[in-house]
């Protein structure tokens, strides 16, 4: 019992650990010469301008944003209950709370990813202040790190809701 409840804890911190770095790097569209991200836009790896209120789309962008964010901290928030779940539980009893936390952290981070696929070739089409030339790129490790966040997120979430406390 004791190496699975490693493996788990292990696991929900890997999840932890990708949700930031696809949060934080600017990597979600690179291509020759620039990344950009939800974040900013960087050009010869020198010449970066913030995503400001002045982009066409900026509401899109900080729904990205916030969602990011809000499933980073979900999932921080789900690992300290669980945590405190395995002093506080009685034996037999399931870690509901910590599975509904994650779950939802897992929602949050596949909205954010979905809305940034959805919506990215509109958003450098109508900024070419921004993105001069940028949509012809691909999607970079930090968009395909949340995507692999969602699904560790996922697998922890229903890990937990299976989960029973034992001895």
């Amino acid at each position: 019992m004791l190496v699975l409840l490693a493996f788990i804890i292990v696991f929900h911190i890997t999840s932890a650990a990708l949700l930031f770095i696809a949060t934080i790097d600017n990597a979600w569209w690179v291509g020759d010469e620039f990344f950009t991200d939800i974040w900013r836009v960087c050009r010869n790896n020198t010449n970066c301008t913030e995503i400001g209120d002045d982009l066409k789309g900026y509401a899109t962008i900080q729904a990205v944003q916030a969602t990011m964010i809000l499933s980073t901290i979900l999932c921080c928030i789900a690992l300290f209950i669980f945590v405190l779940q395995l002093f506080r539980l009685k034996q037999g009893e399931r870690f509901v709370l910590t599975s509904i936390i994650q779950l939802l952290s897992c929602l949050c981070v596949m909205i954010a990813a979905s809305i940034y696929t959805n919506q990215r070739e509109q958003i450098h089409r109508d900024n070419d202040e921004y993105y001069q030339g940028i949509p012809e790129g691909n999607y970079g490790y930090s968009f395909i790190l949340a995507w692999v966040a969602f699904a560790f997120t996922l697998i922890s979430g229903i890990m937990y809701l299976i989960l029973r406390k034992r001895k």
